[in-house]
């Protein structure tokens, strides 16, 4: 495990440095009207990696990226809350009676409060402390109905003074970006770090 864990880890320091380096040039306020031309009017970052290696660039992430001036929103931990609030059993009980549908528990358009508003309100709250607000474990979103465009078109995310970084556990293959190696997802609203 720890010899794992080192070649990992040399593998990051030797081959993805320059990732973050990135990151933090695409964050400099004097590039965010190159950010928005290159996401296509969107405001958000997405930051690639193996997801084998995800442990690893939260790690580094939290690290080199200032605490004062980021926020890293957990997506895996407001999952958790999301499902806390109704309990496990009531969870698995509508969560089976709308497996087809997932957006409609996850991401609906009625008053109550789901996943995607509290994904939202923790972004908000990063705003509202001049932060750039960071989204890790963002794994926790497969099987949900939201996908990383819902949130980067949101008309929140759009808004922000600073831009939305994803950090995004996924592969680039033919110019296209597939979230966790196999999914499909959208590059149209953001820059994307690979």
């Amino acid at each position: 495990m720890y010899l794992t864990r080192k070649i990992l880890l040399m593998a990051y320091l030797e081959d993805y440095k320059h990732k973050f380096e990135s990151l933090v040039v695409g964050l400099d306020s004097s590039n965010r009207d190159q950010l928005r031309r290159k996401a296509n009017g969107g405001n958000s970052i997405i930051f690639t990696y193996p997801p084998s290696e995800e442990k690893i660039y939260i790690e580094k992430g939290k690290e080199l990226l200032l605490v004062d001036e980021y926020q890293f929103i957990d997506v895996s931990q407001i999952l958790v809350r999301f499902i806390d609030n109704d309990g496990w059993t009531d969870f698995e009980s509508y969560y089976n009676d709308f497996s087809d549908t997932p957006h409609l528990i996850f991401n609906s358009e009625d008053e109550e409060k789901d996943f995607m508003d509290l994904i939202i309100n923790e972004i908000s709250e990063a705003e509202n402390n001049n932060k750039t607000p960071i989204l890790i474990r963002t794994g926790a979103l497969y099987g949900t109905g939201i996908d990383n465009v819902n949130i980067m078109e949101h008309k929140v995310v759009m808004t922000l003074k600073h831009p939305l970084v994803i950090f995004y556990p996924s592969k680039i293959e033919n110019e296209n970006l597939y979230f966790l190696n196999f999914k499909l997802a959208s590059k149209y609203r953001c820059t994307v770090i690979d």
